[in-house]
C-alpha cells in the first residue's frame, strides 16, 4: 500500500521540512527523532523499571550517545541512570572479569526504526498522485540523500533489493556523478602552478572536499 497516494502522512511533513535545510534530508530526521527519543527517555522512562532493565542489560547508551547526554539538563536522570552502570562496572572490576553487556544501545535501535521507516517510504514515492507530485518537487530541490542512505534505500538489512522509484534514482545518481566531477576538478587544479585556475573556482568548489566528506558519511546523531 502507497502511504503518499492516500494521504499526506507526517514523514511527507517530516522529509519536506528536512530538505529546506542544508544536507542529508534523513540524517537531519535521525539526529532530530534520536535527540528528542533521549529527551523523552530521560524525562518520561528514567523511573520505569522495565526501560532501566533494558538499559542496563544494554550497558547504556554507547559511547556516541552516551557523550550527548553531557548536553542536556535533566541531571538527575542521568545520574540515576548512570549509577546502575557503574555499579556493573564495579562488579566487573571486583571480580576481575570483562564487562560484556548483553544488549544493544536503545538509541541505536531506535535510530534504526527510523532510518527503515522514511526509507520504506521513499521506496513508495514512484506513483503520480499530486502529493507524490510535489513531494519530487520539493526533495529534488534538497541536497539528496548521503551514499550511505542511498545504499540503504536499494538494499534492505538483509541484503535484499527495494523496488527504487526511477525519478529518485536518476535523481541521487546524477548528484553523484555531479560531486564527483567537482572532486576531480578541485584535485586537477590542487597541483602546483595552478593557483590561479585554482583562485577562480567559486567559493563552494574550494570546499568541495567538505561535501565529499559528508556524503560518504551518516551525519547522524
Amino acid at each position: 500500500m502507497k502511504i503518499m497516494a492516500i494521504e499526506k502522512h507526517i514523514n511527507f511533513f517530516e522529509l519536506q521540512k528536512a530538505c529546506q535545510r542544508p544536507g542529508c534530508p534523513l540524517c537531519t530526521i535521525v539526529s532530530d527523532r534520536a535527540f528528542r527519543y533521549i529527551d523523552n527517555t530521560l524525562f518520561e522512562h528514567v523511573a520505569n523499571r522495565g526501560f532501566r532493565a533494558i538499559y542496563r542489560a544494554a550497558g547504556g547508551f554507547c559511547s556516541f550517545h552516551s557523550r550527548g547526554l553531557v548536553s542536556f539538563r535533566d541531571g538527575l536522570a542521568v545520574a540515576i541512570l548512570g549509577r546502575d552502570i557503574l555499579e556493573d562496572r564495579i562488579t566487573s572490576f571486583e571480580k576481575r572479569m570483562p564487562w560484556r553487556p548483553k544488549g544493544r544501545c536503545p538509541v541505536c535501535i531506535e535510530r534504526d526504526k527510523i532510518e527503515q521507516e522514511y526509507l520504506d517510504f521513499l521506496s513508495n514515492t514512484g506513483g503520480n498522485s499530486s502529493e507524490e507530485q510535489e513531494f519530487r518537487i520539493f526533495f529534488s530541490a534538497s541536497d539528496g540523500l548521503c551514499a550511505p542512505h542511498y545504499s540503504g534505500l536499494l538494499f534492505t538489512p538483509k541484503g535484499q533489493k527495494r523496488n527504487v522509484p526511477i525519478w529518485l534514482k536518476n535523481f541521487q545518481e546524477h548528484k553523484f556523478k555531479e560531486l564527483k566531477k567537482r572532486v576531480d576538478q578541485f584535485i586537477e587544479l590542487s597541483a602546483y602552478g595552478r593557483q590561479k585556475e585554482f583562485a577562480a573556482l567559486s567559493e563552494k568548489d574550494q570546499l568541495v572536499w567538505k561535501e565529499v566528506a559528508a556524503c560518504l558519511s551518516e551525519n547522524v546523531f
